[in-house]
C-alpha cells in the first residue's frame, strides 16, 4: 500500500469565492506530513494549531501539557483515515482564526514511478493573509481592499501583505512549495 497515492480535493470553507487546491499525497504519509503539505498547498505558513476531525475522531499532535482525547496524526496515515474514494476529513488551521477546511479524498489508487508526490494539481484563489481574523474577518479585509472611500481602507493597504492578489494561484509554484514542506516534530 505504500506506492498508492490519494488525490485530494482542500476547499477552505465560509470564503467567498472559494478557495481550494487539488493535490495528490502518498497514502502512507502519516497525518503530521500531510498538516505539513496542507499548509503550504493552501498558503499557510505553518505558525498555528491544527487538528483533523473524522467521522469517528480528532487528530492532532499530542501536548503533554494539555491532555485531552485527541489521536496522535503522528501514528495515523492518509491509508487509514481515508479509505475510500469519497472520505471525508475536516482540518482546522489557526484556532484563533478558526479557518476550517474540508478534506476530500476524489481518487485512490497506485502512484507513478516517474512521477513525485505531492503535486499540486489545480486550485483557484490566494490563501487569506495569516492572522486576519478568519472569514469575517477576510471578507472585511477584502471589502476594505477594493473600495479606496472604505473607512479602513488605508489601514488594511498597509497591513496587508505587499502586492496581495486574492486573485492569485500558480499550480507550479504550490507544487514547489508542497515539495519543501516538513512537518512540525511536536509542540
Amino acid at each position: 500500500m505504500g506506492d498508492t497515492v490519494h488525490q485530494l480535493k482542500i476547499t477552505l470553507r465560509s470564503v467567498e469565492p472559494p478557495v481550494w487546491r487539488r493535490i495528490t499525497v502518498r497514502s502512507d504519509m502519516n497525518l503530521a506530513e500531510l498538516a505539513a503539505i496542507l499548509e503550504a498547498a493552501m498558503g499557510w505558513r505553518g505558525g498555528h494549531l491544527h487538528a483533523f476531525e473524522g467521522a469517528e475522531a480528532r487528530y492532532a499532535m499530542p501536548d503533554p501539557e494539555w491532555p485531552d482525547d485527541d489521536l496522535d496524526e503522528r501514528v495515523f496515515r492518509v491509508r487509514d483515515v481515508l479509505p475510500d474514494v469519497g472520505s471525508k476529513l475536516r482540518w482546522d488551521y489557526d484556532f484563533g482564526d478558526d479557518w476550517e477546511h474540508d478534506v476530500v479524498a476524489e481518487e485512490i489508487g497506485p502512484g507513478q514511478s516517474d512521477v513525485d508526490s505531492p503535486i499540486c494539481l489545480d486550485g483557484s484563489m490566494a490563501c487569506p493573509p495569516e492572522d486576519c481574523g478568519g472569514p469575517i474577518g477576510y471578507e472585511n479585509l477584502l471589502d476594505a481592499l477594493t473600495d479606496p472611500t472604505h473607512p479602513e481602507h488605508v489601514d488594511m493597504s498597509e497591513w496587508a501583505p505587499p502586492d496581495f492578489d486574492p486573485t492569485y494561484f500558480d499550480v507550479n509554484e504550490t507544487t514547489s512549495v508542497l515539495r519543501s514542506a516538513r512537518p512540525l516534530e511536536n509542540w
